[in-house]
Formats: structure tokens, sequence, C-alpha cells
């Protein structure tokens, strides 16, 4: 076999540098002192042929070859942490431990149960559960600081692997007092475009679906944009404005009739919910199980 096997500390060190923007920064993230870290960045460029760091008074910036170096370390890297527990689960003797992030419509509709039936199949897996946008769980699996993902965008990085698990739609929702409840026929997408809407905050799947529903059309300034789903809900049931958010984020309030649908002269597309994950396509152990089960 041609060639030396990778060095992972080395690797990992690439990833931190350009994560905390010095050698020093990224050193003290791993806990390795910063003349060890200089010596281990120098023997790595050595290795590629080509600098990987520009380093100045301020601090150091990946070359394109660093850049694309340390994208493939990230892969690399999440890898071996994933061969690693593979390899723990069979003697572990505690739980096992799954990082994951789930966009906020996934995270308040459908991850509680998913998570019960894990537990019920798989008792001594913990997952830890952060709920962000779609925006920042792809940033965080990217970064290898979650295993895995769940988001509402198909927007995905390169190099992320993906499966589509479950599909949703937009809905428009009003208040009972706003006058298009008592709409005849179905609303225009102009006028949908047209009128000061209350928005999820940019980075989510939900905002990026709904920009895409009204491409090539002048929006109008939002009423109001807020983190949340629940929060966005509270403004228009207490007459914001109209809002575009997920039937799936919906389908309580609309079944209450606090909240009331407003049907779209077009058919609005399906969205994707998407798994996505770094590392080889085909997943094992707790990961799989929680994505099969999201996709039953």
């Amino acid at each position: 076999m041609g060639g030396e096997w990778p060095d992972l500390h080395a690797l990992e060190l690439l990833v931190a540098v350009v994560d905390a923007g010095s050698v020093g920064a990224g050193a003290r993230s791993l806990g390795m002192a910063q003349s060890n870290a200089s010596r281990l960045v120098s023997r790595l460029e050595t290795t590629a042929g080509a600098p990987l760091l520009q380093r100045g008074p301020r601090g150091s910036v990946p070359t394109d070859k660093g850049v694309e170096l340390a994208a493939a370390a990230r892969t690399l890297l999440e890898q071996s942490r994933q061969f690693l527990a593979m390899l723990g689960e069979g003697r572990a003797s505690g739980p096992v431990e799954v990082r994951v992030g789930a966009s906020q419509t996934v995270a308040e509709v459908l991850m509680p149960a998913w998570l019960a039936e894990l537990r019920r199949r798989l008792p001594e897996v913990r997952v830890q559960l952060q709920v962000l946008n779609s925006s920042q769980v792809i940033t965080k699996v990217h970064q290898g600081e979650l295993q895995l993902g769940f988001v509402e965008t198909p927007q995905l990085q390169v190099g992320i692997s993906a499966a589509v698990v479950q599909e949703d739609e937009l809905a428009v929702a009003v208040g009972p007092g706003h006058p298009w409840a008592n709409l005849r026929g179905r609303l225009s997408l102009r006028e949908l475009a047209a009128t000061p809407l209350v928005v999820r905050e940019r980075g989510s799947g939900t905002r990026e679906a709904l920009e895409q529903l009204l491409a090539g059309r002048e929006a109008a300034e939002p009423a109001l944009v807020l983190q949340g789903n629940a929060a966005v809900r509270i403004a228009v049931a207490s007459g914001a404005g109209p809002a575009v958010l997920s039937e799936l984020a919906l389908r309580e309030q609309l079944a209450a009739g606090s909240l009331l649908r407003v049907p779209l002269e077009v058919e609005v597309p399906k969205r994707p919910l998407t798994a996505v994950w770094l590392g080889p396509q085909r997943l094992a152990g707790a990961m799989a199980e929680l994505v099969a089960i999201a996709a039953s």
C-alpha cells in the first residue's frame, strides 16, 4: 500500500485552527502546547506539499488548499468517531450517547415520538438533542459538533450525507378576526407577497421555503420576524398578521379553530424533511435506527 496513513491528531488540529482563527487558539481548544501545534502544522504542510495557513499578526487564515483539506478532514474525523463508537458499543457498560440536532418544526412536532420509539427499541441509547434552525443544524453537523441532524431545507452543504425521511407542506394561517378568514375563493400569490407577514428568522427552513414560494415576486417587508413557531402562532392569533408555516406546526391550532387556514390559488410543493450527517452514506447503530424510525 503506497503512501502514509493520515495523522488524525494533525487533521484535528487543522480543523481547530480553521475554526478558532489562530494556531494558539486552536491548540488551546485541544489542550495542546502551541509549540507542539506549530510543529504539527508544519509537518502536515510538508506532507501536503503546500502551505495550509497564512499566518499574520491577527491570526491564521487557511489557504485554498487548507480550506479543502479541512473540509475533507471533518468528514474523516467524524467517520473515525463513528468507527470508535461502533468498536465500543459491544463493550460499553453505560449508556450510548448520540448528539442530534433538529430544526424547530421537527423537534416540536415529530421528535418526541421518534425519541420515545428509539428508547423502546434501544433503551441504552441517550440522545443529546439541540433544537436549532435548519441552517444552524447543518453547520453543526458539518463541523462535527452534531452526529445527526433533521432539517426542513433542501439547501444542503457539499460533503454532507442526507436521506429524506418525510414530506411537509406550507400553509397560510390567519387569526379568526383577519379579513382573509372570510375570503371567498383562493388567495393569490401576488396578494400574499404584497402583504406584510409574520415570518420566521433567516436560516430557518420555513423562511427559506416561503422565499422559494414567492420567488420572482416583490415581497412586502415582514410585519414581524420571530424565532420559533410558537412565537409566530401567538402573534398571528393576536392579530399581528398572516403567517406561512409548516402544516405540521399548525395542526393543533387549525384543529382547535384558534387559527384558520387560507387556501392558495396554486398547489404548494411539498418540501422534504431530511436527515443529515457526515461520513458514509450508510449509517449504523443508534443513528441508523433513529433515521429508520423517522422514515416510518
